[in-house]
């Protein structure tokens, strides 16, 4: 049972890992394409009517992708975990209905109505088309964030005869605290995401000496949007969903900063190697203090180590989490420095002349794919041992009749399709950057 339990989790870690490549940057792009229609109806300027068609057809090749490959994870509820989906179908099964049923359409909708009918909308219902397709994108990912936070803080059920769980209020359900803040450092972690790419192809282009006028107008809105939301992403946005965990998951907090004892004082590891058969931190450096201001906004406030929960809670891969954890947090450091420096070049007129800035934009693209993906994976392996947390345990959520053989090769065909797809995927993007934006603006 435990090696069917172990391939039905890689399997579950593979498929969501790869299908939110996707959505990240549909959700971003959905706000910087509406962000480029607001501008062209101020400024009077088609150049940004140029620019929104072009990232539209990026927008839907993502959009097709992340359909495709978000659509199997429903049925794994099903498949691979049908001890959790009959135990929390009656909760979660409303948030996930509400994802497809109204969200879904209403990005897809008017996907179709914003590629295709420009000239007949109208300049005003063009934009309008352009807003639903965010906002339908928008509500989608609340939707399934709400499940996933629900998992991580539970409220509003009540617990039937045979141990299933139903929802005891809806709204209480949608206003979970945990929901909203998660929610928004989700989006903002998309936002940047889509910044990032946007002032990546800006650059090329810049470099490739092509579509100049256009490229600085791709720098300069994912270059701003990018450090704004960066700096958002920092305070208040990460603070509060730290102070959360520090509230409702003491345990995955101490695992997170790999915090063996209980500690007044505690101080903010930077970078170190948790040794857990020791139960120490190996060449660590360390802020005094900092861990405890942080978490309660005292200088001298304890902060609980591993050492106060029983083993069997303790995150079950502690170095993956400590890594993941910090991996997000430097990276989201290092972002803020890169968008500064572009932000203080755009302001003194430099930034499109500075060869090595643009250099650096065109490069750093992959990695808030990575910041996001380690932030996923310290959510997901953080809330460990548990499916829903104090509720349910992971060994207990699995299907029961699924061999590990079954899922190994359920898990290689997966693989081998997702190979295909991600293939295509780059070629239809190729294709779009090599295309360019249309050259005529009318």
């Amino acid at each position: 049972m435990e090696s069917a339990l172990l391939v039905h989790r890689l399997h579950f870690a593979f498929t969501v890992t790869f299908h939110y490549l996707f959505p990240q940057l549909t959700m971003g792009l959905g706000l910087l394409i509406v962000i480029l229609k607001s501008l062209a109806l101020w400024k009077n300027d088609d150049r940004y009517n140029v620019a929104a068609r072009f990232w539209a057809r990026i927008f839907a090749i993502n959009f097709a992708l992340g359909v495709v490959t978000g659509i199997p994870m429903e049925f794994q509820f099903g498949t691979s975990w049908a001890r959790f989906s009959r135990f929390a179908g009656g909760v979660i099964g409303q948030t996930l209905a509400m994802e497809g049923v109204f969200a879904f359409f209403l990005e897809s909708s008017f996907l179709g109505l914003f590629l295709y009918g420009e000239k007949r909308l109208g300049r005003w219902g063009h934009w309008w088309t352009a807003f639903l397709v965010f906002l339908g994108s928008w509500i989608s990912g609340f939707f399934i964030v709400a499940t996933d936070a629900w998992m991580q803080h539970p409220v509003a059920y009540t617990q039937a005869a045979d141990g299933s769980l139903a929802l005891s209020s809806f709204w209480g359900l949608i206003l979970n605290p945990w929901a909203w803040w998660q929610y928004a450092h989700n989006m903002s972690g998309a936002v940047i995401t889509a910044a990032f790419v946007m002032a990546a192809v800006g650059a090329f282009y810049l470099l490739e000496r092509k579509h100049s006028d256009l490229a600085k107008i791709f720098i300069r809105l994912g270059v701003v949007t990018g450090f704004i939301f960066s700096v958002l992403q920092l305070f208040p946005l990460g603070d509060q969903q730290g102070r959360l965990v520090a509230h409702q998951q003491p345990v995955t907090l101490a695992a997170m900063e790999a915090l063996f004892k209980t500690d007044t004082a505690a101080p903010l590891v930077i970078i170190g190697q948790p040794d857990t058969v020791l139960q120490k931190m190996d060449n660590p450096i360390v802020i005094p203090k900092m861990l405890s201001f942080l978490t309660y906004r005292r200088w001298e406030a304890e902060v609980k180590g591993l050492d106060a929960f029983p083993r069997d809670q303790w995150p079950d891969n502690l170095p993956l989490l400590y890594y993941s954890y910090h991996i997000m947090v430097g990276l989201g450091t290092l972002f803020i420095a890169a968008l500064l420096v572009a932000v203080f070049l755009l302001w003194r007129g430099k930034l499109f002349e500075s060869k090595w800035m643009l250099w650096v934009l065109l490069l750093s693209f992959p990695f808030p794919y990575i910041a996001n993906t380690a932030g996923w994976i310290t959510a997901e392996v953080g809330r460990q041992p548990w499916l829903v947390f104090g509720l349910l345990r992971t060994e207990h959520g699995a299907s029961p009749g699924i061999s590990a053989g079954n899922g190994l090769f359920t898990l290689l065909g997966f693989m081998g399709m997702y190979l295909v797809m991600g293939i295509l995927f780059l070629f239809l993007i190729r294709r779009e950057l090599e295309h360019g934006p249309d050259i005529q603006v009318r």
